[in-house]
């Protein structure tokens, strides 16, 4: 049975991963429905995928964070204690978060022997080159984009699309968080 891969991402409205400027994270419009489905998505085994430049960040923000600090939100400290894989041509083990595994490689090459392997679904969260090469390859079964209320048109850091192939994508789930926050769920293909 082949895993399922989840490419998990946050945007604003104008399709950017991350802001610069005076914009905190979440752009700010986190509430407690947000933080407590977040939470709840990470309650079954799974595995994570990152690339490097991801898992470097990651690591990065939790090193240099503490337990209150608002990057150790619960459903980040459960996601950073599952079992991980990073794709990297470039990192050695060993990492410096619990449970991770290194493996070099063509990262379609990579994901698609792990989705034949894995006991437990995949989730990717943020890792965007990485996750552009799966869709094209044909290897992510969704696309999870939690919408966030802004456009960043002049501070937006990090277009998530930008590049990737072209896709028609079916919209299998939505709600919305917070009253303003719009969590969608999309089967791709390529168009």
């Amino acid at each position: 049975m082949t895993a399922t891969y989840t490419f998990d991402v946050f945007s604003s409205l104008d399709g950017y991963g991350a802001a610069g400027g005076d914009w905190t994270g979440y752009w700010g419009k986190q509430g407690p429905e947000l933080l407590g489905h977040r939470l709840s998505l990470y309650d079954a085994k799974q595995r994570m995928v990152f690339g490097a430049n991801t898992y470097r960040a990651f690591a990065g923000m939790l090193a240099a964070s503490t337990e209150e600090s608002e990057v150790r939100d619960p459903w980040v400290t459960r996601m950073w204690n599952m079992p991980a894989t990073v794709v990297s041509t470039t990192l050695e083990e060993p990492l410096d978060w619990p449970n991770a595994t290194v493996v070099s490689g063509d990262a379609v090459d990579v994901v698609a022997r792990l989705k034949e392997q894995s006991e437990v679904p995949l989730r990717s969260h943020g890792s965007l080159s990485l996750n552009r090469a799966l869709m094209a390859a044909g290897l992510v079964d969704r696309v999870h984009v939690t919408l966030f209320p802004v456009i960043t048109g002049r501070s937006g850091l990090d277009p998530i699309f930008q590049g990737a192939a072209d896709f028609d994508l079916e919209l299998i789930e939505k709600r919305t968080l917070d009253g303003h926050i719009q969590e969608l769920i999309y089967r791709p293909t390529l168009h």
